[in-house]
């Protein structure tokens, strides 16, 4: 492209300053045209009427599908760019064929996600969560009590999942003492030794592991991947954690176990969500639950706005973007 393309954001407008800070959008102003109108809600048929010069679009969190109708109004555009991660609801199948370059942040929002399992998994180990409770409970403790079933020298950790998420795992338990499990089905035996892990089936990682994290996308076949008859495979005491989605754990069957005593869990997603306030995981000592937060948040929003500016920058240099989505590869893809 030759002369300066026109960039418009198709966002949450309070989300803008968290995304592109002042250095960051500097350098989006310094490859880009953004006139008035920067930032358009596509849900308004009259803001349609400013895409018709547009080259680029930027795109986020409450962007809504792109339908024929907004393609239409925008004859030049060339690109789509997504602070986000997920980009399948983004463009219909029309969309696709008409030749876009669309790219995610999702490598970007890997990074809290993989910083966030590798935290729990190590709080969890050392039995922070149970250990907690009764200190708080009892308001004292014996100093120098040796807690003979906390340590994380040589436990087993299986990753469901070796998505962008699941390799970073991967990265950074590598300096830490643990055996750690895959289980993937676009995971060679050889791939997962590249990665420095055991490829292992479903049920056999459920059966071996003392945490389980799972990376896994939401699809139709993801659906209760752990359920009922995996959730009693695992080990009395193993820890379920969960930064994926909710709709890959059967939380009926997850309940049960938890309420039971039997498993403990760290979840950050859950189905629905949030749990109805009645929910009884609210209150046990041995579940964690967070709203929601291991993804992008705060000052890690500058990370998926950088992530656009760096491809736009390579996009203008007829370089190969890092981070384009094929529409082949949606079907396996959260």
């Amino acid at each position: 492209m030759s002369e300066r393309p026109s960039v418009v954001f198709a966002l949450e407008a309070r989300h803008l300053p968290l995304l592109f800070p002042p250095e960051v959008m500097s350098r989006l102003a310094a490859l880009a045209d953004l006139g008035p109108g920067t930032v358009v809600d596509l849900r308004d048929p009259e803001a349609l009427g400013l895409l018709a010069g547009v080259d680029v679009l930027i795109t986020g969190w409450g962007c809504p599908p792109l339908g024929l109708d907004v393609l239409d109004a925008a004859p030049r555009l060339r690109a789509v760019l997504h602070t986000g991660g997920s980009v399948k609801y983004l463009l219909p199948p029309e969309g696709w064929d008409r030749g876009l370059v669309v790219s995610s942040a999702a490598a970007a929002n890997a990074l809290p996600v993989a910083e966030y399992t590798l935290g729990m998994i190590l709080l969890s180990g050392k039995g922070v969560f149970e250990l907690r409770e009764r200190f708080r409970a009892e308001r004292s403790f014996v100093m120098g009590q040796v807690h003979r079933s906390v340590g994380n020298a040589g436990r087993r950790v299986g990753l469901i999942g070796a998505s962008r998420i699941g390799r970073r795992v991967i990265e950074l338990l590598r300096p830490f003492d643990f055996d750690v499990l895959l289980h993937d089905p676009y995971v060679t035996r050889e791939e997962a030794h590249g990665l420095g892990v055991r490829k292992v089936d479903l049920a056999e990682l459920l059966a071996m592991s003392d945490v389980v994290s799972v990376h896994a996308p939401a699809t139709p076949e993801t659906r209760h991947l752990i359920g009922r008859a995996g959730l009693a495979l695992m080990r009395d005491g193993a820890v379920l954690l969960n930064t994926s989605r909710g709709s890959l754990i059967d939380h009926d069957a997850l309940t049960e176990e938890l309420v039971s005593g039997r498993l403990r869990a760290v979840l950050d997603v859950t189905e629905p969500e949030p749990l109805p306030a009645a929910s009884p995981l609210y209150d046990l000592p041995n579940v964690l639950l967070t709203p929601h937060i291991a993804g992008s948040h705060g000052n890690e929003l500058r990370r998926l706005g950088l992530t656009a500016v760096e491809e736009l920058e390579r996009f203008l240099a007829g370089r190969p973007l890092c981070h384009r989505v094929e529409h082949g590869d949606l079907h396996r893809a959260a």
